[in-house]
Parts: C-alpha cells; sequence; structure tokens
C-alpha cells in the first residue's frame, strides 16, 4: 500500500491530559491542531514536522507509517494566525461576499425544488377535482390514517386531563408503563426532553468537551422511574473534563442496562433519533432496555468552544476526521465514565457511520475498537452514490479552494439556514427543510408518517463548518475520490483486480500467467493489501438502503465479503428493499426492518449479558460467536 494514498493521521492537541490519548503516536499531520497560548491565546498551528512510529505501531503492519504525508485524500487544513487588524478585515470581506452568494445560492435550490414540483402539484390538483384522494396511493396510508387518529385521540385525552387541574390520569393510560409527562397539541419545536416527556421518557443533557476544546452535546434518554435528581455539581466538579452527571439511579443494587451511544448524520442533530414518538429509534431501544445515549457532533445546534468564538475562523478550522479522532472518542468515553462499563454498543446513521469508519482506521485511533461491542452502520457511507453528480454537487466540486471561501466563507456553513429556524413559523420551516432536502437529495416521504414529518426537520440543519461540506462536495476531498477512507487511484485499482478476479472465477479458476505490470497491481491492489483496519478493529453490522443514491453501502458490503477486509467481523448486514437514505430512521416499517435487527445484534455482542438487564425481545438472543479472521 502506498502511503500517500491514504488518510493522514491526526495529531491530538494537548488540551486534555486523559484517558488514552496519551499514548497516541506523535505522527506526522495534515491537519491543524489548536493549541493553547499565553492567557488563553490561541494559534493553530499545521504540524508540518516529521514523526516517529512506535515499535507497537509497528507491529500493525504499518510498513508505510514511516513516509506518512500529506495526503490528497484529507487536504490540509487552512492555518489561521491569531487575529489581527488585517486578518479581521480578510475575514469580515469573506463573511460579506459568502452571505450573498450562499444566499443566491440557497435561494436557487429552493426556486428549484418549487419549479420541479410544480408537476406532483399539478396531479394532486387533477386528482381533488375528479373527488379523489390522492394520499391513498401512500404505501402506509391507512396506517398513516390509524396513527393519525390515535395522536387526535391522545390530545383529546391530554385536554381532559389539564382541563381537571387535578392531573388525574385515565384508567387506560394508568395501564400504561410509560406515563407521559407532556401532551395536547404538538408545537413542533427542537426539544428532544419535550418529545421524550410525550412518551413517558425523559432527557438529560450534558456538555463534553474533546481534546480540541470544542464543547459537544451528550443526552441521556432515561426512564423517569428509574432515575432520581442528584445535588447541584460542586465547584470541582465543574472543573472536570467530563462532569458528573446528575441523574442517580433509584436502585444502585438493580441490574443495568447495556449502554448505547447513538450518532446522526450530515446536517443533522442526535434529535433526527427523537422525533417519531414511540417508533423513534432512541425511544424504542430505551423501551427496549437499553440505556440509550445520543451524541452530538461539534457545533451542532450551539457553537461552543473552550476558547475560540464563533466568529473566529481556526473555531470552524475542522473536517470528518476532527469529528471522528476528536467528538467520537470524547462521546464514547464519556459515556463509559458514566455506566462504568468497559464497552458499549454504537449505532450511527450516515456521516455518523463515516467519522466512524475514519476514527477506527489503522492510521487514526484503533484503539477505540476496544471500547465498541459492535459497530451498527445505518446507511452506511463509505462509497459516494451516484448523486454526487447532481448539478449543485458539481458546481460546488468545480469551485477552487479560494473561491469556495469566497461564496461560502472560513466560519459556518450557509448559517442563516439556522437563524431562519426561530424566525419562520415551524410548520412552513418544516415543508421548506423537506423540499430542499428532498430536491438536492432525491429522497421521498412516501415510507414516512407524514403527520410527523414537519417534526423530522426542526433537527435539521444544523451548524457544520464549510471545510467540512468542502471536504464532502469539494474538488479534493470525497466527492473527487467518492471514498472516506480510499483515493480515487486505490479505489480504481482495487476496481481492477476485482475485475480481473471475477473472470477467473468465471472460467472456472484457471489462474493465467500475469505480466510484471499485474504482480505489481496484485501486489499494490491486492486482497488485504489495501485494508482499512487492523485486529483492533470492532465487530460490524450494516444495514444498507437499496434505493439510496446518496452512498453506496453495497459496494461497502462488497469490500467486506471479498477479503480486502481480513480483520472485520461482519455480525449482520441487510439490504432493504425500496428503503432510501433516510428510511432506515423514519420509515413507518422500520422497527420491523431495522429497530429489531439493531437491538437483537446489540444484545448478541454485548460482552456482560450476565451483569445487565435482558432487553425485552432478546431472552431466546444467543451470543455471538466470532468467526476466525481470513487469513
Amino acid at each position: 500500500m502506498v502511503a500517500a494514498e491514504r488518510a493522514p493521521v491526526v495529531t491530538i492537541p494537548p488540551l486534555v491530559p486523559n484517558c488514552a490519548v496519551k499514548e497516541r503516536l506523535s505522527l506526522r499531520s495534515s491537519l491543524a491542531s489548536v493549541q493553547l497560548q499565553d492567557a488563553g491565546r490561541i494559534n493553530a498551528k499545521d504540524d508540518q514536522g516529521g514523526g516517529n512510529i512506535d515499535k507497537e505501531q509497528q507491529q500493525t503492519g504499518q510498513d508505510d507509517a514511516n513516509s506518512l504525508h500529506i495526503t490528497s485524500l484529507f487536504a490540509t487544513l487552512p492555518n489561521y494566525g491569531p487575529p489581527t487588524a488585517a486578518r479581521k478585515l480578510h475575514y469580515l470581506f469573506l463573511k460579506m461576499t459568502s452571505f450573498v452568494l450562499s444566499l443566491l445560492f440557497l435561494l436557487s435550490i429552493v426556486l428549484a425544488s418549487m419549479i420541479t414540483s410544480i408537476p406532483s402539484f399539478i396531479h394532486k390538483a387533477f386528482y381533488t377535482c375528479t373527488f379523489r384522494n390522492y394520499d391513498k396511493r401512500r404505501i402506509f396510508y391507512e396506517e398513516e390514517q390509524h396513527r393519525a387518529d390515535t395522536r387526535r385521540a391522545k390530545e383529546r385525552s391530554w385536554k381532559r386531563r389539564m382541563s381537571c387541574g387535578d392531573g388525574s390520569v385515565d384508567q387506560e393510560d394508568l395501564a400504561q408503563r410509560y406515563q407521559p409527562t407532556e401532551g395536547g397539541r404538538d408545537p413542533i419545536i427542537s426539544e428532544v426532553a419535550y418529545y421524550a416527556r410525550r412518551v413517558g421518557l425523559d432527557v438529560e443533557k450534558i456538555k463534553v468537551k474533546t481534546e480540541d476544546g470544542f464543547l459537544i452535546d451528550l443526552w441521556h434518554v432515561y426512564d423517569p422511574s428509574e432515575y432520581t435528581r442528584a445535588e447541584e455539581a460542586t465547584a470541582t466538579d465543574r472543573r472536570r473534563v467530563f462532569q458528573a452527571s446528575k441523574m442517580r439511579r433509584k436502585d444502585p443494587n438493580a441490574k443495568c442496562k447495556a449502554p448505547v451511544l447513538l450518532l446522526h448524520g450530515l446536517l443533522q442533530s442526535a434529535g433526527a433519533f427523537c422525533c417519531g414518538d414511540d417508533d423513534s429509534l432512541a425511544f424504542w431501544l430505551c423501551k427496549a432496555g437499553y440505556d440509550v445515549w445520543l451524541g452530538n457532533n461539534r457545533c451542532g445546534l450551539e457553537p461552543r468552544h473552550e476558547v475560540l468564538r464563533p466568529d473566529d475562523p481556526r473555531m470552524w478550522c475542522w473536517n470528518l476526521t476532527q469529528m471522528g479522532v476528536f467528538d467520537l472518542a470524547a462521546l464514547v468515553d464519556r459515556v463509559l465514565l458514566d455506566t462504568g462499563f468497559p464497552k458499549l454498543g454504537l449505532v450511527c446513521h450516515s456521516q455518523g457511520t463515516a467519522q466512524t469508519f475514519v476514527a477506527l482506521a489503522r492510521e487514526q485511533r484503533p484503539e477505540l475498537g476496544a471500547k465498541i461491542s459492535v459497530f451498527c452502520a445505518l446507511a452506511p457511507a463509505a462509497y459516494a452514490g451516484p448523486l454526487i453528480r447532481n448539478a449543485y454537487f458539481r458546481f460546488v466540486r468545480m469551485l477552487p479552494t479560494a473561491l469556495f471561501r469566497v461564496v461560502f466563507g472560513v466560519h459556518a456553513f450557509i448559517p442563516l439556514m439556522m437563524r431562519m429556524h426561530g424566525l419562520v413559523p415551524p410548520r412552513l420551516y418544516g415543508r421548506l427543510g423537506y423540499a430542499v432536502f428532498s430536491y438536492l437529495f432525491g429522497w421521498t416521504d412516501g415510507r414516512w408518517d407524514r403527520g410527523l414529518r414537519d417534526r423530522f426537520f426542526q433537527f435539521a440543519p444544523v451548524y457544520v463548518s464549510a471545510e467540512t461540506m468542502r471536504w464532502w462536495l469539494g474538488g479534493d476531498g470525497f466527492a473527487k475520490h467518492g471514498c472516506v477512507l480510499a483515493t480515487r487511484e486505490t479505489v480504481r485499482g482495487e476496481d481492477r483486480v476485482d475485475r480481473e478476479d471475477a473472470r477467473e472465477a468465471a472460467a472456472g479458476g484457471i489462474v493465467r500467467a500475469k505480466t510484471e505490470e499485474e504482480l505489481q497491481l496484485w501486489r499494490r491492489y491486492g486482497r488485504g493489501a489495501t485494508a482499512w483496519y487492523d485486529e483492533r478493529v470492532p465487530p460490524m453490522a450494516l444495514w444498507v438502503c437499496e434505493k439510496d443514491d446518496l452512498v453506496d453501502g453495497k459496494r461497502l458490503l462488497r469490500r467486506f465479503g471479498n477479503g480486502r477486509e481480513p480483520q472485520v467481523k461482519l455480525v449482520h448486514s441487510k439490504v432493504i428493499s425500496g428503503y432510501e437514505h433516510l428510511d432506515v430512521l423514519w420509515a413507518m416499517d422500520a422497527v420491523d426492518q431495522v429497530f429489531v435487527e439493531v437491538r437483537d445484534v446489540l444484545w448478541k455482542t454485548w460482552p456482560s449479558r450476565d451483569e445487565c438487564v435482558v432487553p425485552d425481545g432478546c431472552e431466546g438472543v444467543p451470543a455471538w460467536q466470532p468467526a476466525v479472521p481470513q487469513s
């Protein structure tokens, strides 16, 4: 394998002297790291110095580690120095140009989405004029009507309960294990705790500090009948890297629940797991018997850093690699600290899977795999789908780096979208959000409960750095290479080898003599030669959407199935017929198609089964026995 075709190692900045970070190597990095200097001043410096690989790293088989250098896969992040008058003027200029140009870009998308919806509008109008119900064509029409009736009945029940003034509960509600503490007509707000209380649960919000100084949100979904609020944290607690939880279990002697961390996708927050009432993945797993934690990436709904301010471009100098190496690691360590377990189950969607794939790679933080019992990837984003050729994405890919920053700035990516959230009525915001995302990404709501659709888009979009979007869509990142962990040249080389192997298999296994050029190709791109992971990678399970044009999950399945990742142990895989990118979270049949299987996979791979409560429905699920890795 060639060093220049692999992702560069991310240097861990010396902000937080905790956990396993100290054992990380000081490898050559192409990415900016943030360091504290005098009186809280910060300099972002590009680590251009050489690095040394210790003996442990050499034993993992990284023959090319000594020559790691800046790669084309993760281009060097800009090096912003401390603010000076000249720099401030430059940043102000970029803010002004990006406000105007990105607004025009956004308006063009909105306008295009409206124009392309005209045929559908005419079609619906024709059905209405001919006294027919257009919605009857929807896949789950009858179930949608039933759920809408159920929600209206619950609203009436809540009104009666509130009108009594004594908090009395109907006999039907008394029979429920989880008593809602919120109800009535949905105001459609971006507040996960509110929606948790509507289904008889609650959410504790915790701030976690990453190693490069970002304060990110971790949400704990819990059953109020099992927890009580502890005393306020002391001043000593507040100085800790991981602040103590304010919730305590009522019965400390009772069996614990297995912890599960959920991680969201691009331009979303973890609220995406909580907006489907009882059929939300987070609430469903919690009621099934898991200890559910929801991780949010840096900035998200509220950009916060230990020292940097949101108007400082150094606060936005990060991309997918930092989200995996720093954010995921901090979230995992925080959950393990609070639960006391050595491992947790990890469930990710879309970009959450991408940052995990990167973080677990042997050049990044492979030791993180020892803390994960299983990695469940929903709509795994390792390879690009055909949608990357969309006209808008091609336009962004064609922009040179300097022009990209003129159009989209050096701070957050189109922050106007988030600022409009508080100004536009929530139902209108939800409709606009669906129209724009549906147009850009080709999604439909055919399998969703349309009565909840406006709520789904209250947790999207969120703040993300322009550098992250440049990596996803620009001309030197994911859109160019089509993969999160391999360059375009490597992908093409692997394809050539796979095609030749397929020809030999079709010929009955007859192997012809190879030329020297072909032998070099096999040595460079043969099975296992370009493996991303070593023996520390955790078991994986994949749920791939058949009609997902945004990412190519089936290609990833082929990679795992044809021996290119000999160390990856695939516990479960499924290609879900008719599913699109977001259906794994929001489809009305997602419980049967996805959630039940996720529940079972989490339990069958859980190492401490005797110490934990058996999740509902998992009584007969046997423990998973790993197969011997391929040689």
